[in-house]
């Protein structure tokens, strides 16, 4: 075999034909694809292709894995989402056996991007975060993909999820060591749903009119994340969220101005195990501020960026729309747009008082430096997003261009600060 080919070994991927497809790709492009299969869906999704599967345990996947990269001559690991228990094991292996691990995952500029680095996301990228680092990437970049809107089948997002997952759950015992790390058991979450559902319909006209009561005031918005994030576990120091609120109420109601009001919203895709608008009324009851703070199930978040004063978040990638609006944002985990100059770096206390502002110029470097060398345009579930997120990805690995030339820091910038989550996960 030609020492230009490669071989890139495919771990688990997104519940769509995304996976099979990139891996088509890039044989066309010549070169060599493997696969583990570690579940019953996975191997649905990837057809007939060639494939290996692994039924062992996870405290045997390392020596396994290694075996294997060895054996078969793997130049390069492909996985999709960085915290998953197989992810890291295989990405802390890699480096040691002279292979290159890359992440796909959504993107960080939403809703029409996808996320390729190399090794991981959050505290895990490579991506740097001193403001003339980034300027010096942003202005070395020659082609920048431009942002694209594409279709957003949402029905074919949520019945892949859907199916998938339910797969995996009946059909087990084909794979039966298979952990998925899910934080949820499936079969509750799904049903779950409806609950939200009936409480929407009961609380919805109701929390609207607080909330335009609220709006007319001076505001902090914070967006709630799905409980099951992995960048809540392992990139803050939360492992509930309900930690976070009882903080964060407790040092408003030390250091607020007295017409600062709050505004909780909870995330779209949530699954109603916890009701948060009763969680947030508790909490802010506890810290006596209550009469300052809405909960909201539903609302235009374009809108609420509008007429928020400021923003606060554990992580979400809501931060960065908030910074695209001109809205000063605090972070209290780990996120790659936590930069100085962009993001309030003062204390929660001192944020209430001087949130700060936003340096639009080392923004649009941001933004620019993040499509031009760890995002592509693109989407798993829109067939003319996916069809051009693969020819870059491709583009990308082939000309070892991911990441792009001086945004590779070593080791990751934001590794040794990482807050000390509170689930191991």
């Amino acid at each position: 075999m030609s020492d230009s080919v490669r071989t890139f070994l495919f771990l688990q991927g997104p519940p769509s034909r995304f996976w099979k497809d990139l891996a088509a790709s890039l044989r066309e492009a010549g070169h060599r694809v493997l696969k583990v299969n570690f579940s019953t869906a996975e191997l649905l999704y990837w057809g007939l292709q060639p494939s290996k599967s692994y039924r062992g345990s996870v405290k045997n996947w390392g020596a396994w894995l290694a075996d294997f990269i060895r054996e078969a001559g793997v130049t390069d690991i492909i996985y999709y989402g960085d915290q998953h228990r197989y992810h890291r094991i295989a990405a802390d292996l890699a480096p040691r056996l002279g292979v290159t691990p890359f992440v796909i995952e959504f993107g960080y500029l939403r809703p029409s991007w996808i996320t390729l680095e190399k090794g991981g996301m959050g505290a895990w990228s490579h991506f740097p975060e001193n403001p003339e680092q980034i300027r010096a990437v942003s202005g070395r970049l020659q082609m920048v993909p431009d942002e694209q809107e594409f279709p957003y089948p949402f029905g074919v997002e949520a019945f892949n999820e859907v199916f998938y997952n339910l797969v995996n759950f009946f059909v087990f015992y084909v794979y039966p060591r298979y952990r998925p790390g899910r934080y949820y058991n499936p079969m509750v979450e799904y049903l779950s749903v409806f609950i939200r559902w009936c409480r929407q319909a009961r609380r919805g006209e109701r929390e609207q009119a607080e909330l335009q009561k609220v709006i007319e005031k001076p505001f902090v918005l914070i967006p709630l994340q799905l409980q099951s994030d992995v960048q809540i576990r392992f990139n803050s120091p939360y492992s509930d969220q309900r930690d976070m609120l009882r903080k964060v109420f407790s040092s408003f109601a030390r250091h607020a101005p007295p017409d600062l009001h709050i505004v909780v919203k909870l995330h779209p895709m949530d699954v109603g195990l916890i009701d948060w608008t009763r969680e947030a009324v508790r909490l802010a009851t506890e810290a006596g501020i209550v009469d300052r703070v809405v909960a909201i199930d539903g609302g235009v978040l374009s809108q609420l960026l509008e007429r928020a004063r400021s923003v606060l978040a554990i992580n979400s990638t809501v931060g960065l729309h908030a910074l695209r609006a001109g809205r000063p944002t605090k972070v209290l985990g780990t996120a790659v747009y936590d930069v100085e100059g962009l993001t309030a770096q003062a204390s929660i206390d001192d944020f209430w008082q001087y949130p700060g502002s936003v340096d639009m110029t080392l923004l649009s470097d941001l933004v620019r430096g993040l499509a031009g060398t760890i995002q592509v345009p693109g989407s798993f579930y829109s067939t003319q997003g996916s069809a051009l997120a693969r020819t870059l990805i491709v583009k990308r690995l082939l000309a070892d261009e991911v990441n792009g030339a001086g945004a590779h820091v070593d080791p990751p910038p934001r590794l040794a600060r990482r807050p000390a989550a509170r689930a191991s996960g």
